[in-house]
């Protein structure tokens, strides 16, 4: 019988996280141990906090080294991820995005952990403070190399239900399932991968199954669909599902964002060469959504 795959795993009460953690925890093979904060939202994973290979931390109340020294971890995932809505200080984007993951990555080495999945964005380092901070991170783990097998997934817009409506694709499908009176948009013609939250855990997934097949230093995925399509082209599409006849779509009425990507490129052959193939539509990503957050 083999070893049982052990894991640290952050950002497992999010969105992603939680999704991950849900599909890790039916594989009898893997001991969880999830870090949070003692006041993190647990209503996508309370079923989950008393599950018998799940262990949590809050890690406002222990130390980080403690951890690592009761228990022995093969493989870390960090999906902690602070996207600087809002009024987000600067300083909590840093830590939750560079410093926290620095930390687990330098306790990684000195503990002789294995591999480290980073959770990455596609995002261009100049378009805010989360991809500056996203991509700062990928520069140390680009030190680390040799130390530690290290493994960077970096997504597209992935969407799906559940999901925080500080998010662009929530807000529109909350939105135009509300009858908001009007949506005030970009003009739109910015394009990019939406892909659903079941095709980006098929991922992980599928980098976890072949660790022992990728670079024992630094590997990087993007994680995307085959196709994008324009903004304006996503919102008409959730308008439609949503069967809106009523709010007025106002493209053209926000700015871009300074250095705006107009047209994103990705590349998923390197998974796609793991046997990863993205498994749903945008159609279908998006009806499952809207027929999950209905239900609500």
């Amino acid at each position: 019988m083999n070893a049982p795959l052990r894991i640290l795993m952050t950002g497992g009460t999010g969105f992603l996280g939680s999704a991950l953690l849900r599909k890790l925890a039916e594989r009898p093979s893997c001991r969880i141990t999830v870090l949070k904060r003692s006041f993190s939202r647990t209503n996508r994973v309370s079923d989950l906090l008393t599950a018998p290979n799940i262990e949590w931390y809050d890690i406002d109340k222990v130390f980080l080294e403690q951890i690592f020294e009761r228990e022995r971890f093969d493989l870390i995932i960090h999906c902690a991820t602070n996207y600087g809505r809002g009024n987000t200080n600067m300083l909590d984007i840093v830590s939750a995005n560079l410093m926290l993951p620095l930390t687990l990555l330098q306790l990684a080495i000195r503990h002789g952990v294995r591999t480290f999945v980073n959770t990455d964005t596609i995002i261009d380092k100049r378009v805010n403070d989360y991809s500056l901070s996203k991509k700062q991170f990928l520069d140390w783990m680009c030190s680390a190399a040799g130390k530690i097998q290290c493994v960077n997934l970096a997504l597209e817009h992935f969407y799906g239900p559940w999901d925080d409506e500080s998010k662009f694709t929530t807000m529109v499908i909350h939105s135009l399932l509300r009858g908001t009176g009007e949506l005030n948009l970009t003009p739109g013609e910015q394009k990019r991968y939406f892909i659903h939250i079941d095709d980006v855990v098929s991922a992980f997934l599928c980098i976890i199954d072949h660790l022992d097949t990728i670079s024992p230093n630094l590997s990087s995925f993007e994680v995307a669909t085959e196709n994008n399509i324009t903004i304006k082209d996503f919102v008409l599409l959730v308008k439609r599902l949503t069967h809106n006849e009523s709010t007025h779509l106002n493209f053209g009425a926000a700015p871009y964002r300074a250095n705006e990507l107009m047209n994103s490129k990705t590349d998923i052959s390197g998974l796609k060469a793991l046997g990863w193939r993205p498994e749903t539509s945008l159609e279908d990503g998006l009806r499952k959504t809207i027929k999950a957050e209905q239900r609500k």
